[in-house]
């Protein structure tokens, strides 16, 4: 075990100030580590040379007390689908294999401008379709905690980041970059055991971030603890003039109290009943309950509130992703950008060669099907409706958050990440990807919906000694109270994230 990996992001930017330690030191160890964990696939890419100058730089400014920010010298990673200039950005793509990204995304750019040191791209499902990473065309990345990392036999990592959650569990870095449209982040970060953030929408800007489903979409953030998390929120959230999307107002610094400030009594906790769905299991279900109790004990307010259409989330969800992967795909033509199809005698040809060779089977048959639902016969039906029960959806959480009943007003909603813990690859592929992202985002996908943060964190082990994960929701632009009340439960259950190192340790 690394002995920096067992401080916090403040602590290791303390340790580099006062010379401990050295930024050069543990980005060596991060790159060494990177290619002994090499099995487990959480990279597309390394970037040693760009660390290395980064570390370099940092340790510089170090030495003269010119440090940029906390997360000056800190180790990070960013999922393949954020442009990063002069790196190659592909999507976990053959359409986007050979792509050079001739600019950064405001996520990293923001990042490199505070001192972070980027070790790499990470895995991830083709164009971010997946809740398990498995259909990158650099293969699936596997879970750290796997009780067996040969054959078909280890767990996946979740998905659609994967990668970056998988490097966050290993210890290879401290903080990792993912997209989230309907759980990309905290579905990873519940099977990996570590800390996943989806924001509000517009917190955080998506310019540089290769669009999946635009008006979901959310740049996410992936730490083995909350207050890391916060650390990484603060750099990279606020406005951005580059994507009109951004919420405009001024993003003030999010400060999460020292733990014995933290009162959450009378703290409103509402328990969504739709959430209690079929498949959720006994040991998900008993953490959900145990979590509820120990709150309700310390002074907080819990009881049972609806989200009447919950159950029709997930239909709304897989329209309307279809429909906007349908449109946001046909950029890829092989004229402009990307592989391009050789020897073909007419502009028809070029296209269909190019996007039969550039996509997989799962980004073909959502361009297909988001094609039938807009076709003019079909809009109606299908798309339009699917608008109006997401206005329902999110008039469900403004319902509990700001209901026209103060009495019945409820702060935060808690609620399962992920039904089950992370399963067998063996058994996982045994479902269609349309199947696996019906069951895996059943708690996640509404968030987006609405557009209210989220936050993952583990909580405890199963029996089979995986990460079980709990979720928190508030209302838009709650991320502060959500992080004070996520800090207090981490606090409460203490599920220590570099297990996981040492589990990984001890088995190879």
């Amino acid at each position: 075990m690394r002995r920096h990996l067992q401080l916090g992001i403040k602590q290791l930017s303390a340790s580099y100030a006062d010379g401990s330690t050295s930024p050069k030191t543990v980005a060596d160890i991060a790159l060494d580590d990177a290619v002994k964990l090499k099995v487990l696939n959480s990279f597309i890419r390394l970037t040693p040379e760009l660390a290395l100058h980064q570390a370099k730089e940092s340790a510089y400014r170090y030495k003269e007390k010119k440090s940029l920010s906390s997360v000056d010298g800190i180790t990070i990673a960013v999922k393949d689908n954020f442009c990063i200039k002069n790196v190659k950005t592909t999507c976990a793509s053959k359409m986007l294999e050979d792509f050079v990204a001739p600019y950064n995304a405001t996520v990293y750019e923001r990042l490199s401008k505070a001192g972070a040191v980027l070790i790499g791209k990470t895995n991830m499902d083709q164009f971010a379709m997946g809740s398990g990473t498995v259909d990158s065309v650099y293969g699936p990345t596997k879970n750290v905690w796997s009780e067996d990392l040969t054959e078909n036999n280890w767990r996946i990592s979740g998905g659609s980041s994967g990668g970056s959650a998988s490097a966050v569990a290993a210890g290879i870095c401290y903080a990792a970059i993912g997209s989230d449209t309907g759980g990309s982040t905290r579905n990873p970060a519940s099977y990996c055991g570590i800390v996943g953030l989806k924001p509000t929408y517009g917190l955080i800007s998506r310019n540089g971030l290769i669009p999946l489903v635009n008006s979901m979409d959310v740049p996410g953030i992936l730490t083995r603890n909350i207050t890391d998390c916060v650390e990484v929120l603060n750099v990279i959230a606020g406005p951005d003039e580059k994507d009109s999307t951004t919420i405009k107002k001024s993003f003030h610094k999010i400060h999460v109290p020292p733990l014995e400030k933290i009162d959450i009594r009378n703290l409103r906790i509402g328990i969504p009943k739709e959430y209690h769905c079929p498949g959720l299991s006994v040991e998900v279900l008993d953490t959900w309950k145990k979590i509820a109790d120990i709150l309700e004990v310390a002074g907080a307010k819990v009881s049972q509130v609806s989200l009447p259409h919950t159950a029709a989330s997930i239909f709304v969800y897989s329209i309307l992703n279809q429909c906007e992967v349908a449109s946001n795909m046909a950029r890829y033509d092989g004229i402009e950008y990307g592989h391009r199809a050789e020897d073909e005698h007419s502009t028809e040809q070029l296209y269909a060669k190019t996007r039969a060779q550039g996509f997989n089977s799962v980004v073909k048959t959502r361009i297909l099907t988001g094609n039938y639902f807009l076709l003019k016969r079909n809009y109606e039906k299908y798309f339009e409706k699917a608008l109006r029960v997401r206005r329902l959806i999110a008039e469900d959480f403004k319902n509990v958050f700001q209901p026209v009943d103060i009495a019945n007003q409820v702060d935060i909603l808690l609620t399962p990440t992920t039904l089950t813990e992370a399963p067998l690859y063996k058994d996982f592929i045994q479902q269609t990807n349309r199947d696996q992202c019906a069951v895996q985002d059943f708690c996640t996908q509404p968030a987006n919906m609405a557009g209210i943060p989220a936050i993952s964190l583990p909580i405890r082990l199963s029996s089979n000694g995986l990460p079980i994960s709990l979720q928190l929701m508030s209302r838009s632009l709650g991320e502060e109270l959500l992080f004070k009340v996520a800090r207090w439960i981490e606090a409460q259950v203490q599920f220590d994230c570099l297990e996981n190192k040492k589990i990984y340790e001890a088995r190879n």
